[in-house]
């Protein structure tokens, strides 16, 4: 699997697979065991996804090298705040059943944010994490916590898509160095998106699929992209995209894609009423 660099001299695979909503106890473990076998090497979870065990289990019986794997979790709204934070942290942790986790990040943007930051700037001191970052920061939201900072988050995972590419975080974020990774690369399986004739015409030209397209799209824009995917057959389709190579016309095609609308608005205190009543544990 290729890497980027992040911004503190870390690499991250190119291609991650995630796990949003698929079921612990068996599913996700089973997932990941398959994306594992197939060569991806970066697996994303979260505490608010309920099933760090499931990853873990699933990594542990891989049979690769801890140091092969690249693991993200994230930190969920309940446990912001130094304190909580800390024991956030050491919670994920125990349920990944690891020493160490390879990128941690802030999950949303809501609550004591500072006092989260400064518990996930202590565990990268202490060993426990080697990367940190946020997630659905946008650039308001970034500007105001990065004065706060001591160490600048590696990356910060945002929607990304043809239709909603980021234009302005990803300008902002490029002078702190960092690396943005998308969630809903695919745009959540987005119709439109999946049979727009631009991208099939891509995609016949390279006999490559539309999916295939995007995620070489991301690739070559430098995004690291986290498709969900639960059968071999769709795990190793979103692999296989190391082959062929988009022209400089043809990423210009898919850049003019680009709405600058997406299905979840960060700064809509709304979506911070609703996310933060979600408890991850007693």
């Amino acid at each position: 699997m290729d890497t980027m660099k992040l911004n503190n001299g870390q690499e991250i695979p190119v291609q991650g697979f995630g796990v949003f909503m698929v079921e612990n106890n068996g599913p996700c473990e089973e997932a990941v065991t398959k994306a594992l076998a197939a060569g991806c090497r970066l697996i994303d979870t979260a505490a608010a996804y309920f099933n760090e065990t499931d990853v873990g289990k699933a990594i542990k019986s891989s049979g690769i090298s801890r140091e092969e794997i690249f693991v993200t979790s994230k930190l969920w709204l309940q446990d912001y705040g130094y304190e909580a934070a800390k024991k956030g942290i050491d919670a994920s942790l125990k349920n990944l059943g690891l020493d160490y986790m390879d990128l941690y990040l802030l999950h949303q943007p809501y609550g004591d944010t500072v006092g989260a930051w400064k518990a996930l700037e202590e565990a990268v001191r202490a060993g426990k994490i080697k990367s940190i970052g946020v997630s659905n920061h946008t650039v308001k939201l970034l500007s105001n916590l990065i004065p706060e900072m001591e160490i600048l988050p590696a990356v910060n995972q945002m929607e990304c898509n043809p239709f909603f590419q980021q234009k302005e975080l990803r300008k902002y974020m490029e002078q702190y160095g960092i690396r943005l990774e998308a969630w809903y690369p695919l745009g959540h399986a987005d119709k439109e998106l999946l049979s727009d004739v631009r991208l099939s015409k891509i995609a016949g030209k390279y006999g490559k699929s539309v999916v295939q397209v995007i995620l070489r799209w991301h690739l070559q824009e430098g995004i690291v992209a986290i498709p969900k995917a639960t059968s071999m057959e769709h795990i190793r389709e979103n692999l296989d995209i190391f082959d062929f190579m988009l022209t400089d016309d043809e990423m210009a095609q898919i850049r003019e894609m680009d709405k600058g609308i997406g299905t979840h608005d960060p700064e809509d205190m709304e979506n911070a009423a609703r996310l933060s009543a979600l408890k991850v544990h007693d």
